[in-house]
C-alpha cells in the first residue's frame, strides 16, 4: 500500500485532517464522524511518506481495548511497530524501566484496590466507615491525585469553596487527614496506586533531565484521542513529553464529556489553539454511524442547551456543539414511550427485541442503556422470560470464561493450524466444531448456547482479519488473540447487550433502547449544579448516538407495579417530543389513592382513552392514534400506505427526515378519520396550524383521490 492509497476512501476533511503530518493539529470529532479512521490513515499515511518512524510515534487513548483496536487497525494499514497505548500503560512502561536509574532500589508493588489500604487509614485515625463509604472515600482520592491536589491543597480548594460534596460521610478537613493517613500507610507497606503511576513518572521527568531527554530523544510525535477526557495530572504528563515541542494532534469532542467526576476536563481540548497559537483546526461533522433521525435528535439535545445559555444567569461555560450531518439513508422514527411500571418497560423492550428479530437485526448489534447499574434487574428478568440471550458489559470478561481458554489452548496446539492449505477461518472452524461451535446456533438457552456463541464470536473474529489483511495467517491470528486478552479487548458475542450509558462510551448498535429516562435517573438525583446537570445532558448525548437505525427511549411512571405514578419523564426528553411531533405524556390521579385535587376536572378532559375498548392511554404513540397497542387498527391499510408515499415526497422535496411532515401515529389518524376540511385537519393530533399551511391542501388532495 502507497501513502497515497492510505489516504483513498476518506472524505475531505478526514483527508485533510490526515494529510497534515506536522505541527500541532486539532481535530474536533463528533460522535460518528469517522475520528479513529482519520488518526489511523493519518499515522499510516506518515509512516508510508517517511515522516514517521512508527517506532517514535507514541499514539495515548484511554482504554486499553481502545489502544488494541488503534494497533489493530494500523496493522491492517500496513503500519505495524506504533506504540499505542492508555496513559497508565505508557507511563508505567517509563517508570519500570528508569526506576533503578532514577530512584535505585526495588520498585514497589502497584496497589489492586485502595478500600483495604483506606480502612487501615481510617482505624489508625479512630474514624468509623463502612464498605460504602470507603468506596465513596477511594473515588475522592483517585479524584485529588488526577487533580494534582496533595492532602494539604486539598483542603484549601475545598475549603475556598470548589463545589465538592463532602465524601463519604466525612467533612473535608477530616478527609484530608483521611488521605494522608492512607498515603502513610501505602509508604510504610512500599505499595503505591493507579495514580501514583503518573504522579511518579512525571516526578522522575521535571526532576531528573537525563531522564527526560532520552523520553523526549524517543518519541517524536504524539497523537491523543478523546482529548476531552483529558485530567490535569495527565496534561502535565503530555507536556512532559513533548518537552516544548509542538508535534502534537489531538482529537475530541467537548459534547461527550462524560468523566468530570474523575477529574476529566474539556478545557484543555477548548483551549488547545491558545496553548498552541500556531494550530490548526479541522472539524469533522459527517455522522457516518446514524441515520438522519437519529443525528437531528441529538443536535436537538445539545442545541436546547444552547438556548437555555441565554437565559441563564451567571452560566457555567457551555462551548457551541458541533452540529452534525448524516450520510446515511432515512430511517425509522425514533420512538419515545412512557410505560406504568420498570417491569412493564422491560417486558415492552423484551418485545421490540423480538420484533427487531424478525427483522433480521442480530441481538449482538441490539443494546439496552440505563443510567445505573442498579437498574439491570428488569431487563435481565424480562429477557430471560422472553428466552433472549443478553450479555452484562462489565461482568465476567470474555478471554476469562472456561470455554474460551480451553478454545485458545486448543488452536494453540492443533495440528491443523499449519496444514491441509486451509485459510485461517476454515482451520478456526475445524478446530473449534469439537468444542461447541456449529454452523447452526442452538435453539436452546443456558450453558450450551453461551458455549456455542463464545465459539461463534472467535470463528466471527477470524473471518473479519482474515477479510481485512493480506496474507492472513494462524500464526497471525493467535497473535492478535493473545493481544486482545491481554487488552481484555473481547470479539463480539451474540446477545442483547445490557449496560450502563458510561460503559457504552465507544461503542455503537444498529438498535438502541435507552431506558429508565425518569427524573432522579436522567439527570441523575444528586446533579444539582447546572454544569452536573450539563453532564448528564453530555451522558444522554453520548447514549443517542450510540444508534445506527433504531433509537428507543423509554420511561417508566412508578418503580413497582400498582404503584402511585409519580415519577416525571426526563426534563431533556421535552425538545426530543417536541422534535417528534409528540404532545406531552398525560397524568391521571392514581383510582387507588382517594385524593382529590382541585385540577382533576382540568386533568380529567386531558385523559385519553383507546376509541375501541376505552382504556386510558399514557403511551404518547397510542394517545396520538386513540388506540392502545392491543387492539386492531381500523383504518384503510392501503390508504395509510398511500399516505405514507405522500410522505416521502414531501418529505424529499423539502428535504427533512419523514417524521417531520407527520408520524406514522398521525397518519394513522387521518387514515381512520378522512378529514376533509382544515378544522377536521386540526383536530388530529401532530397537526398544528404550521403543518396545516405546509401540507394541508395535499393531503387532502390525496384523500379525495382515495375516497
Amino acid at each position: 500500500m502507497t501513502a497515497e492509497e492510505v489516504l483513498e476512501g476518506l472524505d475531505e476533511e478526514q483527508r485533510e485532517a490526515a494529510s497534515t503530518l506536522t505541527g500541532p493539529l486539532c481535530i474536533l470529532a463528533g460522535a460518528g464522524t469517522g475520528k479513529t479512521r482519520a488518526i489511523t490513515h493519518r499515522i499510516a499515511y506518515g509512516v508510508r511518506a517517511g515522516i514517521y518512524d512508527p517506532h517514535r510515534l507514541l499514539a495515548v487513548t484511554f482504554t486499553a481495548r481502545a489502544a488494541a483496536e488503534m494497533r489493530s487497525r494500523l496493522n491492517s494499514l500496513g503500519a505495524p511497530g506504533v506504540q499505542a497505548r492508555t496513559f497508565h500503560a505508557a507511563a508505567l512502561r517509563q517508570l519500570q524501566y528508569f526506576w533503578p536509574l532514577a530512584i535505585g532500589g526495588t520498585m514497589p508493588q502497584i496497589l489492586d484496590h485502595k478500600v483495604r489500604l483506606l480502612a487501615e487509614a481510617a482505624r489508625r485515625l479512630h474514624i468509623t466507615t463502612d464498605r460504602a463509604s470507603l468506596r465513596d472515600l477511594a473515588s475522592e482520592i483517585e479524584w485529588a491525585k488526577v487533580s494534582t491536589l496533595t492532602p494539604d491543597s486539598y483542603l484549601e480548594v475545598a475549603e475556598q469553596g470548589a463545589g465538592r460534596a463532602e465524601p463519604g460521610g466525612v467533612d473535608h478537613r477530616t478527609f484530608a487527614k483521611l488521605y494522608q493517613s492512607y498515603e502513610d500507610v501505602k509508604l510504610d507497606k512500599h505499595l503505591i496506586d493507579f495514580e501514583d503511576v503518573l504522579l511518579l513518572t512525571v516526578g522522575i521527568l521535571e526532576d531528573d533531565e537525563r531522564v527526560a531527554a532520552q523520553v523526549r530523544q524517543q518519541y517524536r510525535h504524539f497523537v491523543v484521542d478523546e482529548y476531552q477526557d483529558v485530567s490535569p495530572l495527565q496534561q502535565r504528563l503530555l507536556d512532559l513529553w513533548l518537552g516544548g515541542r509542538e508535534e502534537i494532534c489531538v482529537v475530541g469532542d467537548a459534547a461527550q464529556t462524560i468523566y468530570s467526576f474523575t477529574g476529566a476536563t474539556p478545557d484543555f481540548l477548548l483551549n488547545f489553539t491558545g496553548r498552541h497559537q500556531e494550530a490548526k483546526v479541522v472539524k469533522l461533522i459527517r455522522d457516518y454511524r446514524s441515520t438522519p433521525e437519529v443525528v437531528q435528535l441529538a443536535n436537538t439535545l445539545l442545541s436546547d442547551r444552547t438556548r437555555e445559555q441565554a437565559r441563564l444567569t451567571d452560566p457555567p461555560a457551555w462551548s457551541d456543539p458541533l452540529r452534525l450531518v448524516s450520510q446515511k439513508n432515512r430511517g425509522p422514527a425514533p420512538q419515545l414511550t412512557q410505560h406504568a411500571d420498570d417491569d412493564a418497560e422491560a417486558a415492552w423492550i423484551a418485545e421490540q427485541i423480538g420484533v427487531l428479530q424478525e427483522r433480521a437485526v442480530p441481538l449482538s448489534e441490539i443494546a439496552i442503556l440505563y443510567r445505573t447499574n442498579g437498574q439491570s434487574q428488569a431487563f435481565e428478568q424480562a429477557l430471560a422470560q422472553a428466552g433472549i440471550s443478553y450479555q452484562l458489559r462489565g461482568s465476567e470478561r470474555f478471554f476469562s470464561r472456561a470455554e474460551v481458554r480451553e478454545a485458545l489452548a486448543a488452536l494453540r496446539t492443533s495440528s491443523l493450524v499449519e496444514e491441509g492449505g486451509d485459510t485461517v477461518p476454515e482451520a478456526v472452524r475445524a478446530v473449534l466444531s469439537s468444542h461447541g461451535w456449529r454452523r447452526e446456533a442452538p435453539e436452546t438457552t443456558g450453558a450450551v448456547r453461551e458455549r456455542w456463541e463464545s465459539m461463534a464470536a472467535l470463528v466471527s473474529l477470524a473471518d473479519q482479519l482474515d477479510a481485512e489483511r493480506e496474507d492472513f495467517t494462524m500464526k497471525a491470528f493467535l497473535a492478535e488473540l493473545e493481544e486482545r486478552s491481554a487488552a481484555q479487548h473481547a470479539p463480539t458475542v451474540e446477545g442483547v447487550t445490557l449496560a450502563s450509558l458510561h460503559s457504552a462510551k465507544g461503542l455503537e448498535w444498529d438498535a438502541v433502547f435507552l431506558a429508565g429516562l425518569n427524573e432522579g435517573l436522567m439527570p441523575i438525583t444528586f446533579a444539582k449544579e447546572q454544569k452536573e446537570i450539563d453532564e448528564e445532558r453530555r451522558l444522554f448525548y453520548v447514549g443517542i448516538t450510540r444508534a445506527r437505525t433504531y433509537l428507543s427511549m423509554s420511561s417508566a411512571s412508578s418503580r413497582h407495579s400498582g404503584g402511585r405514578g409519580k415519577r416525571q419523564p426526563s426534563r431533556f426528553l421535552r425538545p426530543l417530543r417536541r422534535e417528534l411531533g409528540l404532545e406531552e405524556p398525560t397524568r391521571r390521579i392514581a383510582p387507588s389513592s382517594g385524593s382529590k385535587n382541585p385540577n382533576s376536572s382540568a386533568r380529567s378532559k386531558k385523559t385519553a382513552t383507546c376509541s375501541t375498548c376505552g382504556t386510558v392511554l399514557s403511551v404518547p404513540t397510542e394517545v396520538k392514534r386513540r388506540r392502545c397497542a392491543e387492539c386492531p387498527a381500523r383504518y384503510d391499510e392501503a390508504l395509510f400506505e398511500r399516505l405514507r408515499e405522500w410522505r416521502s415526497a414531501q418529505a424529499e422535496e423539502l428535504e427533512v427526515p419523514a417524521f417531520m411532515v407527520f408520524t406514522d401515529a398521525t397518519l394513522e389518524v387521518i387514515a381512520e378519520k378522512r378529514p376533509s376540511s382544515d378544522e377536521e385537519l386540526l383536530k388530529v393530533p401532530g397537526v398544528g396550524k404550521s403543518k396545516l399551511e405546509k401540507h394541508g391542501e395535499s393531503v387532502k388532495k390525496v384523500l379525495a383521490e382515495s375516497a
